[in-house]
């Protein structure tokens, strides 16, 4: 019944279980080694931090504020650094003060990342979402080069009782955003979500095609929102971050998806994504189920991941 009640902070504490006894109990065993702060500290904080999968880059940033962060604030014990490290750590995930504006107005989604990441169960999910939350919504399955695409984001539209819009195998991508945008003004639709095909190796063909279907959207729906999210695989560490990063190159992206969360994933990936590129998590996975994926919460993800008893800790 308490986890019932708690919900999906219950779900994702219970799918954080692994990056907890990893990544965080790591940092602990940190700060409960040294008795003051002085530079063994810094040099293993850091090498943890690279470690949980936070990256080079963000884990010397890290470091290098936290010193100057300890000089103005006085500390002089390892669990004032700890605080102040937490606050760091939440600052970073929160790039953002108005992730789900978009959530009230008519909205089109655009899904990409790499096959393998979940990303057409990942559209089958926050579709249910959405339809859960009284929004018209409407999926289409635009990755017209994968044969099991159609198919399997046909599945998920069925689960999530959202309607979907789809042709046949080798089809212009374009077309098929072309008659889900006529659809989706036909009909009302608040929330439109396009799944897309699932390729990196070759970036110019990539953008090319984005560029084809967002000019689609642009000519046809022109007062519609524009979200573009990428669908990371958590448990892939610093690979997440370069698909990410290379995404981005040609997709101009607004929003993070982390899946398989509960996974072997160390939870410094989140904070990598957000702090080296400047983009926010905006949903986050942690198991198989459709009620096991729900919109990002940099405080329930610093609680759940840090297992911190009293929420004020980290405010």
């Amino acid at each position: 019944m308490e986890e019932e009640k708690l919900g999906f902070f219950a779900r994702l504490k219970r799918g954080l279980s692994k990056s907890r006894s990893g990544f965080a109990s790591d940092l602990d065993a940190v700060f409960l080694g040294h008795e003051k702060i002085n530079d063994d500290l810094y040099e293993e904080l850091e090498e943890v931090l690279v470690m949980g999968d936070v990256g080079v880059n963000t884990a010397e940033d890290i470091i290098e504020k936290l010193k100057k962060s300890v000089k103005e604030n006085r500390a002089r014990i390892p669990g004032e650094l700890k605080q102040l490290l937490y606050e760091d750590i939440k600052e970073r995930l929160l790039r953002s003060d108005d992730l789900y504006g978009f959530e009230d107005k008519k909205t089109v989604i655009m899904m990409v990342g790499v096959n393998g990441v979940g990303k057409t169960t990942t559209v089958g999910k926050i579709a249910g979402i959405y339809k859960n939350k009284g929004k018209k919504t409407l999926v289409a399955a635009c990755d017209t080069f994968r044969a099991a695409a159609n198919a399997q984001l046909t599945e998920w539209a069925k689960r999530a009782d959202v309607p979907i819009i789809s042709s046949r195998e080798g089809t212009d991508a374009a077309s098929v955003v072309f008659d889900a945008v006529n659809a989706a003004k036909a009909r009302g639709t608040d929330i439109l979500i396009l799944d897309t095909a699932g390729r990196l190796h070759n970036k110019k063909n990539l953008m090319d095609e984005l560029a084809k279907m967002n000019r689609v959207i642009d000519r046809e729906f022109p007062d519609a929102v524009r979200e573009t999210w990428v669908v990371l695989d958590a448990t892939t560490g610093q690979n997440a971050l370069n698909q990410a990063r290379e995404f981005n190159e040609v997709a101009n992206l607004t929003g993070i998806v982390l899946t398989k969360m509960d996974g072997t994933a160390k939870g410094g990936i989140a904070i990598a994504v957000c702090s080296e590129l400047n983009i926010p998590v905006k949903f986050i996975g942690v198991g198989e189920g459709m009620e096991d994926l729900d919109r990002f919460n940099a405080e329930e993800f610093m609680n759940a991941l840090f297992e911190t008893e009293e929420k004020t800790d980290i405010q």
